[in-house]
């Protein structure tokens, strides 16, 4: 049985770069699929109120509908508080064998300070999307050496600049999936 990938995020909007990476690491790590889960409350944006949760798992379900090598899970929206991975992969341990949790270089550097992060590596492989222009530095904690880094394409699109340029009645085309825009439009959102 091959791996399943995890990717959380907050997803506020789900787009093209989370799709395109995504696709990226399915085919280079062999995975079965990948799950995407939205967070309910990301730890480390408690100070910013995300998006309301049904709008964000249906943008990433309208995104994903098309692909049977993606899914998405509601477990940290219907969990409700802060999402911790740590808790996510041990109820996802329950149905996959095998998980590799997917991150960005980012989270990588402070994974230190993330919730049980020793537990998390006993409960998945920690696949790291690194891009050309991340740097190592030249001080990094324990955790580098227990995660697999692996060359991701670049796909410079932000969740930010996207809600940045629809307050601004700016496009999104080629930023978001169609049916994601068409969502967003309907729904009012980031306005």
């Amino acid at each position: 049985m091959k791996p399943v990938g995890i990717l959380g995020g907050s997803f506020d909007p789900i787009h093209l770069g989370h799709l395109i990476t995504s696709y990226d690491v399915l085919e280079k790590r062999n995975l079965e699929k990948i799950i995407f889960v939205p967070c309910h409350i990301s730890p480390h944006k408690t100070d910013q109120k995300p998006t309301d949760n049904i709008h964000r798992l249906n943008m990433v379900n309208l995104a994903i509908e098309k692909y049977p090598y993606f899914e998405s899970s509601d477990f940290e929206i219907r969990k409700g508080d802060v999402s911790y991975t740590y808790n996510t992969l041990v109820e996802l341990k329950k149905t996959y064998d095998r998980l590799e949790l997917i991150i960005g270089f980012d989270n990588l550097i402070v994974f230190d300070k993330w919730f049980r992060p020793d537990d998390i590596l006993q409960l998945a492989t920690v696949v790291v999307m690194k891009r050309e222009i991340d740097n190592i530095p030249v001080k990094h904690n324990k955790y580098f050496d227990s995660t697999i880094l692996l060359e991701t394409s670049l796909i410079d699109i932000s969740s930010t600049e996207i809600r940045v340029r629809v307050k601004n009645n700016e496009t999104i085309d080629y930023l978001v999936p169609s049916k994601v825009k068409e969502y967003i439009s309907k729904h009012g959102l980031y306005k």
